[in-house]
């Protein structure tokens, strides 16, 4: 059993002497791990598109990851308050690992030209199995968002989640390069088969981790498998924190337009590899606004950060599009990811202050059941109704007509209408959030709980997972409660 200290005040145990070393390898490994099931998530739907040219089977990909997050979110969380984060993870690593060897053989045994063919049920067998086992990676992500209270101390808190949102970020930006090189030079075989590797060597290296974990304890006694009620009740305990968790949910509606319809009109502009390479370009967006916000913070009231980034991520989705240009649309991906950190972090600033730590997980369960199930509804419907109407409208006479003093000519000037549309729906939702009293009352929680902790240490963002809102936590000494008495290595 490892000696125990407490941090001064909270009455939680001190992270082990070298913990910050520990969360360094955690950190390393989970990115690592994502990036490999982000590659071939990313591959997939470069490699449909580029076969089918269809963006609805785009879109239900895109559509059934996030439902799957959704759907197992809240389990994951669960699981997460109830075992310790290492075996957690390990467990996690493994069943992707076996998903995926099942996916690949699937996928030699019936050949490519089977499989492409929409018509049939093989390619949807093999996008299902494919996307469980990325799912099954998103349990790391909320046990990462645990192992900072865990491991590092409470003065480095910011530190180490200024290094969970630049690590993402280059994992973000790495994984579009790899996935459009792969598919374009090498193909979807081939590109299975470096990610069963990479899975691989994922596993060897997180076993060799030692992570000193504390006793597991349950302040409400041992929570059920799936503890939704759990979750509800956590949440619900804050005045006004559902409303945030709704809000976002909201706002993830809009996202599911671009999580369907972003790829094929970047496909449409560039070639598969070409595209892979500007995604990355863009998406170091992400790493400079996740450093801008781990040195600046996000201001007194984080909640008002948020909804005025929201609004302006919806001016930019709006315009991105609005003439046939590359330098607009790479442009506009650059300062969209580049506003996205701050949103993320302002809700994860928000749970981490004021849920216990033991709940953490099923609070951030919670809210990823609701948050990622909105996207799927929107990216289930948009894609069908642009596959079959909008993009078709726009190729007519009439349509250029009609639209052209907004949006120009060029390619794709349908889905150029309805990123139009979604971003003038974010920007109404985000200011009509202002209006609302829960607003207010959330504000006003949030800051009554920072006066009571004037010595805290500073809050930083974190990064979620591409495609997904993936949930990294910021830890901050004020909810660290109800800590166990000991430690074991394990």
């Amino acid at each position: 059993m490892a000696d125990t200290q407490t941090h001064p005040g909270d009455g939680n145990p001190a992270p082990p002497e070298n913990g910050m070393r520990s969360f360094l390898h955690v950190l390393v490994n989970t990115a690592f791990a994502n990036i490999t099931t982000s590659y071939l998530w990313w591959a997939l739907t470069f490699w449909i598109y580029l076969e089918t040219r269809n963006v609805i089977a785009t879109g239900v990909i895109g559509g059934a990851y996030m439902l799957f997050i959704a759907l197992f979110s809240m389990f994951f969380g669960t699981l997460v308050d109830r075992f310790r984060k290492k075996a957690v993870m390990a467990w996690a690593t493994l069943i992707a690992f076996s998903v995926f060897c099942l996916d690949a053989i699937f996928f030699f045994v019936l050949g490519e030209e089977r499989i492409v063919d929409l018509t049939q049920p093989w390619f949807w067998i093999f996008a299902v199995v494919m996307l469980a086992g990325a799912v099954v990676e998103q349990l790391r992500n909320i046990a990462l968002s645990t192992t900072v209270t865990l491991l590092v101390p409470v003065d480095r808190h910011a530190n180490a989640n200024g290094m969970v949102g630049t690590v993402q970020g280059l994992a973000f930006l790495v994984t579009s390069v790899f996935s459009g090189l792969s598919v374009g030079l090498l193909g979807m075989g081939t590109t299975l088969l470096i990610a069963l590797v990479a899975m691989a060597l994922s596993l060897l290296h997180l076993m060799a981790i030692r992570i000193p974990e504390r006793e597991i304890v349950h302040a409400e006694g041992q929570p059920r498998w799936v503890d939704v009620a759990g979750g509800f009740q956590a949440v619900r305990a804050v005045p006004g924190l559902l409303t945030l968790v709704l809000f976002t949910t909201l706002n993830n509606l809009v996202g599911g337009v671009y999580m369907a319809l972003m790829d094929p009109y970047g496909l449409e502009m560039f070639s598969v590899e070409m595209w892979g390479i500007w995604l990355a370009v863009g998406s170091t967006g992400f790493i400079v606004g996740g450093a801008v916000i781990a040195k600046l913070g996000l201001g007194r009231n984080p909640i008002r950060t948020m909804l005025l980034i929201a609004a302006l991520v919806g001016v930019v989705g709006a315009v991105f599009t609005l003439r046939d240009w590359a330098w607009l649309y790479v442009g506009g991906i650059w300062v969209f990811m580049c506003l996205m950190p701050a949103v993320e972090a302002a809700e994860q600033t928000v749970i981490q202050k004021v849920t216990p730590y033991e709940k953490q997980g099923r609070v951030f369960g919670f809210a990823m059941t609701f948050e990622a199930a909105s996207a799927p509804i929107t990216s289930f419907l948009i894609a069908p109704i642009a596959q079959l109407w909008v993009i078709p409208y726009m190729q007519t006479d009439a349509g250029q007509r009609q639209w052209a003093w907004l949006l120009g000519e060029g390619e794709a000037r349908g889905i150029a209408l309805v990123f139009v549309a979604a971003g003038v729906v974010a920007i109404l939702l985000a200011l009509g959030a202002f209006l609302l009293p829960a607003y207010r009352m959330l504000s006003a929680q949030f800051l009554k709980s920072d006066g009571e902790e004037p010595n805290a240490a500073p809050e930083a963002p974190a990064a979620p997972t591409p495609g997904t809102a993936g949930l990294v936590a910021t830890p901050h000494a004020e909810e660290e409660r109800a800590a166990p008495d000991q430690s074991t290595d394990r």
